[in-house]
């Protein structure tokens, strides 16, 4: 079972994000002439207790949302959530709180950048390779793509980690998308200096030129058919490390439940993919690799 001190935290840090949230959003608004009546009923679960729900399911166990709240939430979490909505209203609730949700973890739970940073993308997978054409929740959104394990149906999540296992950035992609393609972006990488490392996949001589200029050095491991060049000793360590961020990719699809295949809206994919990632960041203990810079010599060259 959750502990209330863990459901306290989450949700006072939530309520505050999302006071400062309202805030700023009704400052920005524009009034409305019309003088005709709207309905403007509150809901009596608010929207920090939606998103605490949320951030709670990915770090309760369950694998279903609903079985989670109806028989979790509403029968043991009464005195935390008093006021809870039917199902069927949740979800409903559950696709208004997708910015606050986005603009929470970008500026409150991403982590920051040591000059050792990790990339890698991970397959999303929205429904089995041969029912693809059946498929109609993500019609027209989701796309074929292959992976190291063969063809998939969804999406890609690019993550960028450094060394203690925090996320620093992320970006959703459609499958078919190259590796190599959100580095080009200035704002997928603008938080990140100092060195990045990753596979195969994003070897390319024009992005290695790119992100040197942006600050960035990309380091990758070479084909057998490239010719080796010499490489600092902390460099190919920190190489054969790049496993840290498929353990971070790891404990989000079997700890949070970043990935499944019962969505039946793209929204409420989105909002299961951002509170997943929100949930990894309160974990006390991420996958995490010692700082190699202070035990080797940092201008050693190796083969």
């Amino acid at each position: 079972m959750l502990s209330t001190d863990k459901i306290t935290e989450i949700y006072h840090e939530v309520d505050e994000f999302f006071k400062a949230y309202s805030n700023v959003l009704q400052s920005h608004s524009i009034e409305s002439d019309s003088t005709k009546k709207k309905r403007n009923r509150k809901s009596t679960l608010n929207a920090s207790e939606v998103m605490t729900i949320l951030i709670l399911f990915h770090d309760s166990g369950f694998r279903c949302l609903k079985h989670y709240y109806i028989d979790y939430v509403k029968v043991h979490m009464q005195k935390e959530f008093p006021k809870t909505v039917s199902y069927n209203r949740f979800v409903e609730l559950q696709k208004t709180v997708i910015v606050p949700l986005g603009i929470f973890l970008k500026s409150n739970r991403l982590g920051k950048c040591t000059g050792v940073s990790f990339i890698d993308s991970t397959p999303l997978r929205v429904s089995h390779i041969k029912r693809e054409k059946q498929h109609k929740t993500f019609k027209n959104i989701a796309t074929k793509g292959q992976c190291s394990i063969g063809w998939f149906m969804g999406f890609k999540l690019h993550l960028i980690i450094n060394d203690k296992g925090e996320i620093l950035d992320f970006l959703l992609t459609p499958a078919n998308v190259d590796d190599r393609k959100p580095l080009k972006e200035l704002n997928f990488h603008k938080r990140i200096f100092g060195k990045l490392f990753g596979d195969k996949g994003y070897i390319s001589k024009d992005l290695f030129e790119q992100m040197f200029v942006d600050g960035v050095h990309l380091v990758t491991k070479i084909k057998k058919n490239m010719k080796n060049s010499m490489m600092l000793l902390a460099d190919k360590i920190h190489l054969k490390k790049r496993a840290l961020i498929e353990t971070v990719n790891d404990e989000l699809k079997n700890m949070c439940q970043v990935e499944h295949t019962r969505h039946r809206s793209f929204n409420n994919f989105i909002a299961n993919m951002l509170a997943a990632l929100i949930t990894y960041s309160y974990f006390p203990k991420k996958p995490s690799i010692n700082n190699i810079n202070d035990i080797i010599d940092q201008n050693r060259l190796i083969a």
